[in-house]
Parts: C-alpha cells; structure tokens; sequence
C-alpha cells in the first residue's frame, strides 16, 4: 500500500539560506527542523528532501559535495531523533554552466520529476502527499506532481513572486507547516 509523504526544500527550508552553501560548514539546520521531520516520521509519512542544486551546473561546488552535503544533514537530524527516507538532487541549469549539467530537465523545480522519481522508489501516493518550501516553484512542483504545496516564510519565504500556483496554507517555518499538515491529515482521516 502506498503512503503519503512530506517533501522537503532544504535550502531556507530544514537550513538557514546561505546564497549557494558550498562550503560545510555553512549548513546550519533551523531549530525547528528536526522536530518538524521527526514529527513526520511518527506519523508514518516519509519525509524526503528535493532540491534544486544548480551551484552544480554552474561549477561553484560538485555532486559529490552535494552528497557530502546531505550526509552531514542526516547526520545533525538524526543526532535529534529525525531521518530523511530520501535526497533527491536536480544539478542542472537550463540556461547556465557547462556541459552535461547545462540543459532543461524534467527534475529541476517547478517540473515535478524528483517528486515522480521518490513516488516511484519508495511507493508514494502523492495525491496523499506535500511539498514544504520557501519559494513558489516548490508549491508549483507540488501542483505539478499532484500533491499540496505548502510555502514557507524562511528562506526566500518572505518575498513571494507573482506564479499562477497556489499554496494551500502558508507557514512561519518547518515546524508550523508540519503541525498544519498533521491537523489537515486529522481532519481529513475524520472525514473518510
């Protein structure tokens, strides 16, 4: 059977927003962060970070500082009782960088590939599903894969761009827009 799932942002989203984080230790988690995703993982959703890491194509850091990356992060959540079921990474830029990284992808937010992609690997229903970010792609890649995009006002949060999407509720943080998704899943389990 499929479970739902809460997708995460990761830059202004679990972390502090640095510009492009390139190096470690730069990655500063929010202290709301492990909570919020610990919160996730006692309800029985996965919890799943997709992130646009263009920093890649652009040559200001590699994959495998990608990967370093979202080691160290398991790593400080985990310290705290919370775990990623899964990273997923678009590396590309459309207009931007070198070779094999320079194109327009099906991964890269808004376009709802790295969701499509952890649905298919961990058996997600994403009708039953999230997506928590600090920028309008994130609730556009949310509509775009079929689940519910939810903004948040860290990160990019605070500024919002004009986009035909629309988030089903806007949040202070990580946290608040956990606790409303695990009222929402309340009230809609009341109402099956």
């Amino acid at each position: 059977m499929k479970c739902g799932a809460v997708f995460f942002d990761r830059d202004g989203t679990i972390n502090k927003e640095v510009g492009y984080l390139a190096d470690l230790d730069q990655l500063v988690l929010y202290p709301e962060a492990a909570r919020a995703i610990r919160t996730v993982n006692e309800s029985g959703m996965k919890a799943v970070v997709v992130t646009n890491q263009s920093g890649v194509a652009r040559g200001y850091f590699d994959e495998a500082f990608v990967l370093t990356v979202h080691r160290r992060m398991a790593e400080l959540l985990l310290a705290d009782g919370a775990r990623i079921d899964g990273f997923y990474y678009c590396p590309h830029h459309p207009d931007e960088g070198l070779g094999e990284y320079r194109k327009d992808c099906f991964c890269r937010k808004p376009k709802p590939g790295m969701l499509f992609a952890a649905a298919r690997d961990m058996s997600i229903d994403l009708k039953r599903s999230y997506m928590v970010g600090d920028m309008m792609k994130d609730v556009e890649a949310a509509e775009n894969a079929g689940a519910r995009g939810i903004l948040v006002k860290t990160g990019y949060g605070g500024g919002r761009v004009s986009s035909t999407a629309k988030p089903v509720y806007v949040a202070s943080d990580i946290l608040d827009a956990v606790m409303w998704i695990m009222g929402n899943e309340r009230r809609e389990h009341t109402d099956r």
